[in-house]
Order: C-alpha cells, then sequence, then structure tokens
C-alpha cells in the first residue's frame, strides 16, 4: 500500500489531463458532426443512405492503426493536403495536439453519428408535421422538436463518444505521437510504461482509466433509465 502511495504522489498527471481535453473537444466535434451528418443521411435515398451510411461508420470498424495510416498519409507535411495547410495556414497536424483531436474524433465519431441517427429514426413524425402546421422553420424544428425528442440517446451517444475518444489509442499514436505533456495519453502512458516493465504504475493508470470509465458508462444508465422508468417490461 506504501508503494502505491509513493507512486501516485510521484505520479505524472499529465496524460490524465491530455486525455480529458482530447475527449471533450473530440466529443464537441462529433456531436454536431454526428447530428448532422445523421440529419443528411435519414433524408437521403435507399442507395445514398447505404453508401454514405457505410462510409460514415467505416472507422469504427476498421482497425485504429488503419485509420492512423491513412490520416498521417493525408496531414503529413510531405503529402500535397498537409504541404497545403502548414504553408497556406501554419497549421501542423502530425505530432501535435491537434492530431490527437482529429484522431479521437475520426475513431469516436461514428458512435456519435450510429447513436443521433438511431435517435432521429424513432421521432414520432407526428411531432414534426405539428411543428411544420405551425409554421415553423425548419431549422427551429430540428433544434426545438427534433434535438430535445431524441434527447436520451443523443446523450447516451455523446458519451459514449467522449469514453472512446478518452481511450483512443490506435490512430492518436499514428498520427500524434507520443510526446509527454502534449500527446501522450493515458493509453500510450500505459503502453510506454509496461515495456519498460514498471507493471505497478501501468496498473494504476489502468485503475484511473477503468474509474473515467465506469462513470461514464453510469451516467449514461441513469440518463436513459430516467426515460425508460415509466415503461412497462416485461
Amino acid at each position: 500500500m506504501d508503494a502505491v502511495i509513493e507512486i501516485l504522489k510521484g505520479l505524472d498527471y499529465s496524460p490524465l489531463y491530455v486525455s480529458l481535453k482530447t475527449g471533450i473537444v473530440a466529443t464537441i466535434f462529433s456531436f454536431f458532426l454526428g447530428l448532422f451528418a445523421a440529419r443528411k443521411v435519414i433524408k437521403a435515398c435507399p442507395k445514398v443512405k447505404a453508401i454514405a451510411d457505410g462510409i460514415l461508420t467505416l472507422p469504427m470498424v476498421l482497425p485504429p492503426t488503419a485509420a492512423g495510416f491513412f490520416l498521417l498519409l493525408l496531414f503529413s507535411r510531405r503529402r500535397p493536403f498537409g504541404i497545403l495547410l502548414y504553408e497556406e495556414f501554419g497549421i501542423k497536424v502530425v505530432q501535435t495536439w491537434a492530431g490527437c483531436i482529429i484522431a479521437a474524433t475520426v475513431i469516436a465519431f461514428p458512435l456519435m453519428y450510429r447513436n443521433a441517427r438511431a435517435a432521429f429514426e424513432q421521432i414520432d413524425v407526428n411531432l414534426i408535421h405539428a411543428a411544420r402546421t405551425l409554421g415553423m422553420p425548419e431549422y427551429k424544428i430540428f433544434w426545438k422538436v427534433a434535438v430535445p425528442s431524441a434527447g436520451p440517446g443523443l446523450v447516451a451517444g455523446t458519451i459514449l463518444t467522449f469514453a472512446r475518444a478518452l481511450g483512443e489509442y490506435g490512430a492518436t499514436s499514428m498520427l500524434a505521437g507520443n510526446i509527454p505533456g502534449k500527446t501522450g495519453t493515458i493509453s500510450q502512458r500505459i503502453a510506454m510504461v509496461i515495456q519498460d516493465g514498471d507493471y505497478m504504475t501501468a496498473g494504476i493508470w489502468v485503475v484511473i482509466i477503468m474509474l473515467v470509465a465506469f462513470v461514464l458508462i453510469f451516467l449514461m444508465n441513469l440518463v436513459t433509465g430516467r426515460n425508460m422508468k415509466n415503461i412497462r417490461r416485461w
């Protein structure tokens, strides 16, 4: 026990801060992009819907390192787009915190998109028709009728998205690297200390990330459970 306390006192908590910052920003991007994509896909024709859904869900089924490889090809300063970003706008993505955000957003986005689409598809269409008969414009219908009606599903998707972004490892390692205090996340720190044979420190980080994950799952169940409390179950 004393050994654990000593490790906690001397622990570098920068990976936790980097992971939390990355998770929050990536979740914000994924939230709005997921809502936009879900709304567009729902209104598309069946063929377009099938193709778009496959593309948008692809990062969820690909190995994270494969997604990281494609991101590295896209944003590398040896590639046209990466060169354009750096020379014209001064934006560097590879081995920066921006790379962490982009990688986490790409990997976590499908969870937000799938949950948002499922939540929107379960909305009673009569609510939308009623709002239209009252003369509400489409953007107000979306934000004041559709989004509140799909609220529990969107909240669940947001929490899952944050949890996925918080624990992302493969794509982040490929695109952002592992720079202590800058791009080094909890997942990367666990892998690094295991390679050094420091299983005690790795175990502490595992416990920390497990506690954070448990709290997130508890909050998700709490929010979704409130909406289900009046529904009779078999």
